[in-house]
């Protein structure tokens, strides 16, 4: 008898164990801006408080939720934005058949009023249904989601237009290791080793605060063609496992994805 006890507690046990790694693993992929899947999916996400609201914008869809009457949830068509001129402002101007917004996004601190996060952007959001004479106007925070597929290592194969050889640097090709979630980069330049941070909004990164080590590179070295090429990056295209990076003057840079 003592044994067919000890064996359902045992079995109970391990059913719990299941239930409670279940649940953990459930709520990891999930922050104040949504789950995992919504920042794949989703270019930026924002939220605010007091009333409680969300914003996700995609290239295909804007959607608003809250817990405003009539605006529980408003789906909008993408649109383009309209940028400032002197400062790092972007304007979305958006509607549908039942109500219209203006979405403002501007590069400045913004911390959550209840659980104190700060993220890198302040959202402002002008809203209402047309059936209402007066707009909602609310603020939060937000934040740009960097492309999930950048998310890896990648092997220069070309440089400012040309291929590239190992007889062109030190021992190795130059290579960027990416991670997307921290918005830094690692890697190998040539002679030395790099690493920086990466920024990112939706149609532009830029590596910036690009150190090295100091060892000294034989003649001919193009590390230095290399970096000043990662530097002056301000576009990119992925496709058949390729990264290219470039501005709006020259294609700059391209990299194969390895293992």
């Amino acid at each position: 008898m003592k044994k067919i006890i000890s064996i359902l507690l045992l079995f109970s046990l391990i059913i719990s164990c299941k239930s409670t790694a279940g649940k953990t693993s459930n709520t990891q992929n999930i922050s104040e801006y949504g789950t995992q899947e919504d920042e794949m999916k989703y270019y930026f996400t924002a939220t605010g408080n007091e009333p409680f609201w969300g914003l996700k914008m995609g290239n295909e869809e804007i959607v608003f939720t809250s817990l405003i009457p009539g605006k529980e949830k408003l789906v909008f068509p993408s649109v383009d934005a309209i940028k400032a001129m002197d400062a790092n402002v972007k304007m979305y101007k958006v509607s549908n058949e039942t109500s219209t917004g203006t979405i403002t996004i501007q590069q400045l601190d913004c911390q959550n009023s209840m659980s104190g996060i700060i993220s890198p952007y302040k959202v402002s959001i002008e809203i209402k249904n047309n059936s209402e004479l007066e707009t909602k106007k609310i603020g939060g925070c937000g934040k740009y989601n960097t492309d999930y597929r950048l998310h890896d290592i990648w092997v220069l194969e070309e440089l400012n237009g040309f291929k590239v050889f190992v007889t062109d640097f030190q021992r190795e090709l130059p290579r960027i290791e990416i991670n997307s979630s921290e918005n830094k980069f690692m890697g190998y330049g040539g002679c030395n080793a790099i690493s920086g941070t990466i920024f990112y909004e939706k149609d532009l990164i830029r590596f910036s605060k690009v150190i090295s080590t100091l060892m000294a590179c034989a003649p001919g070295n193009k590390e230095g063609d290399f970096t000043k090429a990662l530097q002056s990056t301000t576009t990119y295209s992925i496709e058949n496992n390729r990264l290219t990076l470039s501005n709006p003057t020259a294609k700059l840079l391209v990299f194969k994805k390895v293992d």
